[in-house]
């Protein structure tokens, strides 16, 4: 039986291999699997266990366990034929939770149809990130579903000074302040007695227009 705080990632190329690293940096253990002997070779004592394996097979993932996990992730990048056969094999165990790296929509479209719980798109997912960060000044981006995002950014001067409550952020830019940073200490959450100071770095979370529009402030 596999332990409870572990997953199986299929496929260890750079997505697989990076998700499978910070799941172990996590706590997380790892079952690691791939068809090439030189990967797998290469994070031998990396993971928790690593294996070759052709994942498009029935009996070699049950003779893994993999039936038995709670969650796996699909990460087989351009082999489109394995990562279908795959994930239908994942969700036929019933593994609770499976996600699967998606390389374009109807590769998406097909790992949605066959049952796979969540897809993801990390090359689409990043350029879109990526596209806002190099348009905007924002230090990081996380857009959510419904065009909902939280920026990083730094303190505009018009908010330096001011309790919170007292700036009318929402009427004003429609967005909410929600976490702040200052040198020498770590994030705490905002208030509305919250009086924030120049340099200050600040979690800004609303639609994204606006979002974007408030990181320009200067």
């Amino acid at each position: 039986m596999a332990a409870a705080d572990s997953v199986v990632v299929i496929g260890l190329g750079r997505f697989g291999t990076a998700l499978a690293l910070e799941l172990m940096a996590a706590g997380t253990e790892v079952l690691g699997i791939d068809d090439d002997e030189d990967i797998v070779q290469s994070l031998n004592g990396q993971l928790t266990q690593v294996v070759r394996a052709d994942s498009t097979k029935e009996e070699a993932l049950r003779q893994l366990g993999v039936h038995e996990f709670d969650r796996a992730v699909v990460a087989i990048g351009t082999d489109i034929e394995a990562s279908i056969l795959t994930g239908s094999l994942l969700v036929n165990f019933k593994v609770p939770n499976v996600w699967a790296k998606a390389i374009s929509e109807p590769h998406g479209r097909i790992l949605d149809q066959i049952g796979v719980h969540h897809v993801v798109y990390p090359e689409h997912d990043m350029g879109r990130r990526v596209a806002h960060l190099v348009r905007g000044a924002m230090l990081d981006y996380i857009q959510f579903e419904d065009d909902f995002a939280m920026v990083k950014t730094v303190t505009p001067v018009e908010l330096v000074g001011t309790r919170l409550g007292d700036t009318g952020m929402r009427a004003r830019h429609d967005v909410t302040i929600v976490a702040v940073h200052r040198a020498g200490a770590g994030f705490t959450y905002a208030t509305a007695d919250t009086v924030l100071e120049e340099g200050d770095t600040i979690i800004v979370a609303g639609r994204t227009a606006a979002a974007e529009r408030f990181a320009q402030l200067r």
